[in-house]
């Protein structure tokens, strides 16, 4: 007869064999430069708190942020005090929708 650590061990690589893992979504971060570009246009300030969000002083809600950017426009995310990684990654997934925008997270201060 079979033993028990034998059958238990069998379905164990059988069910990690067949299952399928789910993938995580990743947001792509780029170095700030030293020297930004001048286009002229003034930047999008945006405060991120652990609740709510403001850009340029008005409260907007994540699920419906509307930012009309131009070319090139800078967008500077300032971090208030006690924001998660992940309230930063949705808010970061949620600006992916804008690829005019040259962002910048600035540190919790």
């Amino acid at each position: 007869m079979t033993s028990l650590v034998d059958v238990i061990f069998l379905l164990l690589l059988f069910f990690m064999l067949s299952s399928t893992f789910s993938k995580f979504s990743e947001v792509e971060i780029s170095a700030a430069s030293a020297g930004g570009t001048d286009t002229g246009v003034a930047p999008i300030f945006l405060q991120l708190y652990p609740a709510r969000i403001t850009v340029n002083g008005e409260p907007r809600a994540l699920d419906d942020l509307m930012l009309e950017p131009q070319q090139g426009q800078a967008l500077l995310v300032a971090l208030q005090p006690d924001v998660t990684a992940q309230r930063l990654t949705d808010l970061l997934v949620v600006l992916r929708g804008y690829p005019d925008l040259a962002i910048s997270v600035l540190g919790a201060g």
